[in-house]
């Protein structure tokens, strides 16, 4: 799937497809190290607020699950150019009012937000962009869930990589895969997998066998 730069809502798959991708990730990464960084955790994890990303240095991203089929999807790529637009440009034009607005103008303050996305009724939307802004850093942040880059993102080999999408994106990723991965493949971390750590990151995720969709 190709995303545009500056990206267009249609360039992203459907949040739930979305969510079990970057879940997955998340899960693969865990580690009880990481977990008690706070906010000083980069990598990409999932916790109670949502999905996040931050390679502590050039992109940040969090998706929050906001309930009936609503998401959010927020963050900061260093190839946007939407905070340093003239004229400005207004991020949360048009967004609806259950977004989480104080966390959200808490960002703008600070000036640490380069783009707003958010999911409704099946459809994403974002404010309008005028059609001198080059770039808003979606691919750059977000690109590497929405096609065949989130084959990178797991570290495994194909096949395998190909079987726990499947069952991630059918919302029915089992304890046993876990387990029979981390029996059968090496991780590519260099320090191991950390199989408790993985469960727990499966348990929030929600793409557990008997979870409902976030």
């Amino acid at each position: 799937m190709t995303i545009h730069r500056p990206g267009r809502p249609g360039d992203l798959p459907a949040a739930e497809a979305l969510w079990a991708r970057w879940a997955l990730a998340a899960v693969l990464q865990a580690s009880t190290a990481a977990e008690g960084r706070g906010v000083h955790r980069s990598g990409t994890w999932v916790d109670a607020e949502g999905l996040h990303l931050d390679d502590g240095g050039c992109t940040w991203w969090t998706f929050e699950p906001l309930g009936g089929g609503r998401y959010s999807l927020y963050g900061e790529d260093e190839s946007s150019g939407v905070k340093w637009h003239e004229p400005a440009v207004d991020m949360l034009a048009g967004a609806p009012d259950w977004l989480p607005r104080a966390t959200l103008d808490d960002l703008l303050e600070g000036a640490q937000l380069g783009c707003v996305y958010w999911y409704e009724a099946g459809a994403w939307a974002r404010a309008p962009y005028p059609e001198t802004l080059e770039d808003d850093g979606l691919d750059g942040g977000i690109g590497r869930f929405a096609g065949e880059e989130i084959r990178w993102e797991l570290g495994v080999a194909r096949a395998v990589g190909e079987e726990l999408l499947a069952a991630a994106e059918g919302y029915r990723l089992r304890r046993e895969d876990l387990e029979q991965l981390v029996e059968r493949t090496q991780s590519p971390h260099g320090d191991g997998w950390d199989l408790p750590a993985m469960l727990r990151a499966l348990e929030l995720s929600g793409i557990g066998a008997r979870a409902a969709t976030p």
